[in-house]
């Protein structure tokens, strides 16, 4: 899939759920519960055990989906995930040379940055999409609507302290998609066979994008 339609794929999905778990069963899991929320695009994080494998199997046996790699530190960790299928690479720091190397496989990239500084770096490092992370850290969509006021043109995905509560918030500051991580990506409930809880979620952040386009 081209990187552009990754893209455009990603913005139409809004919600990216950050899928951190202590094992790769535990990701598997909450995958399956938050797709069948409605939400198709994920993001397995390097933080999960065997993730790499994770990712692999996710993009051979749910087509549907778009699957990327998160936590992404290094280059070499990027080609990896890259040659095991990942769409796209998100990293909560900018790491140029990991940069350089998904432009140079055409695979989307999302580098992270906080100050403005760090966006700009970013941004002309060559990250299609700059993560804003922690957002919650610098008042979260407060925050974001005072970056994209002086730079509109920096696509920006914000990540911590995105909740279903502030979601429409962050949506009205501008942001490019949601980053989501423990609000809907909840291990727990799905170890304690609560999967239909994290459904409910994912669909309720649905509801808000949908009303928010509405």
């Amino acid at each position: 899939m081209k990187k552009e339609v990754v893209l455009q794929k990603i913005r139409e999905v809004g919600i990216l759920p950050v899928l951190r778990a202590s094992s790769s069963d535990g990701a598997l899991a909450l995958a399956d519960a938050i797709a069948e929320g409605g939400i198709t695009a994920l993001e397995v994080t390097m933080t999960v055990p065997g993730a790499v494998q994770v990712i692999s199997r996710l993009v051979r046996d749910r087509p549907e989906l778009l699957i990327g790699a998160g936590t992404v530190l290094d280059a070499e960790t990027a080609r990896i995930c890259i040659l095991e299928g990942a769409q796209f690479v998100v990293s909560p720091a900018l790491n140029e040379e990991a940069v350089r190397l998904c432009r140079r496989y055409s695979v989307a990239v999302m580098a992270g940055a906080l100050t403005p500084t760090e966006v700009i770096r970013a941004w002309e490092a060559g990250s299609d999409v700059v993560k804003i992370f922690p957002a919650s850290a610098m008042g979260g969509a407060k925050y974001l609507k005072s970056l994209k006021a002086p730079l509109p043109q920096v696509e920006m995905i914000p990540t911590g302290g995105v909740s279903v509560a502030t979601a429409k918030d962050f949506l009205d500051a501008g942001a490019f998609a949601l980053g989501v991580g423990a609000d809907l990506a909840d291990e727990k409930a799905v170890a304690e066979g609560r999967a239909a809880d994290v459904t409910a979620v994912a669909r309720q952040y649905v509801a808000v994008l949908k009303e928010f386009r509405a």
